[in-house]
């Protein structure tokens, strides 16, 4: 076969924890990969027992199979992008830091998941900051919500103002873009906010989608971005493409009944085939 006609799939990385209800983490990622027409691989950070109502327990995966899923995946693939997201305590934290040097040219979408939409505690204490020391400064984008906002930058988000405030905090602490969710704030629209180095945020408006069905929605938007980003988008406009596709699955997902807490959206509301781009083989 002609080297020159050889091709390959975009490739999209989840570092994040599996979620036993399919509504979140490593399996909300995988199916928005998928979607999206993009591979999906994953390292595996903690195993949850959970489902639409809540998280019944947490398994941490041990350092050394965490570096291990990593450093396989980098030894047999090319990886266009990496989402993180659940990193549950400081080894996971460190271990990701450590190899995340190895994704040269790699866009890096953190997630910084804490609380789970039922209100569960993800991460240790002592993981948040490491994470803030180590991750914030390797991330291409950050997308908190307005609650991981205010935790992170330690600013009380009452206003708009404030929210500017917030971000310039976390852009302090050396994160090179930020995503500022709006979820939480209610209103007819929902409103995200794009900071990028110094400019004024970019604004991005969807129809506040009535439903309870909302687990994964970090999870959702976050691996939107990674896989946009693997398909060649700019971040810009990976952003926006990730925040149509969120607001078609919960749309999509709304008047479905699945569990007896927050349901999943609908990720699979229109799927593309995988996409293939030409294999540099060399």
């Amino acid at each position: 076969m002609d080297k020159n006609e050889m091709y390959r799939y975009p490739v999209a990385l989840t570092i994040a924890g599996s979620d036993s209800g399919g509504g979140a983490g490593i399996q909300a990622d995988i199916k928005t990969f998928s979607s999206l027409g993009v591979f999906g691989a994953s390292a595996i950070t903690a195993i949850t027992a959970q489902n639409t109502q809540g998280v019944r327990g947490i398994q941490a995966i041990s350092p050394e199979i965490l570096r291990g899923q990593i450093e396989a995946i980098l030894e047999d693939f090319i990886v266009d992008a990496v989402k993180i997201g659940m990193l549950h305590n400081k080894d996971a934290v460190k271990v990701v830091s450590e190899t995340l040097p190895s994704f040269r040219r790699t866009s890096i979408i953190l997630d910084p998941v804490m609380i789970s939409t039922s209100g569960s505690k993800l991460l240790e204490d002592d993981a948040i900051r490491t994470i803030m020391d180590e991750l914030f400064p390797k991330a291409t984008l950050l997308t908190p919500n307005i609650p991981e906002t205010e935790y992170l930058s330690g600013i009380k988000i009452n206003n708009e103002a404030d929210i500017l405030c917030a971000a310039r905090k976390l852009q302090e602490k050396g994160c090179n873009a930020i995503l500022i969710k709006g979820g939480h704030i209610p209103g007819v629209e929902t409103v995200d906010r794009l900071f990028i180095n110094e400019n004024n945020p970019i604004c991005l408006a969807s129809p506040t989608v009535e439903t309870f069905n909302t687990h994964g929605t970090g999870c959702t938007l976050s691996s939107a971005i990674a896989a946009y980003m693997a398909l060649g988008h700019s971040l810009v406009e990976a952003v926006r493409l990730a925040k149509e596709y969120m607001n078609n699955a919960l749309v999509h997902g709304a008047n479905v009944c699945m569990g007896k807490g927050h349901g999943p959206v609908n990720h699979f509301f229109s799927p593309s085939a995988l996409h293939k781009i030409r294999w540099n083989h060399e």
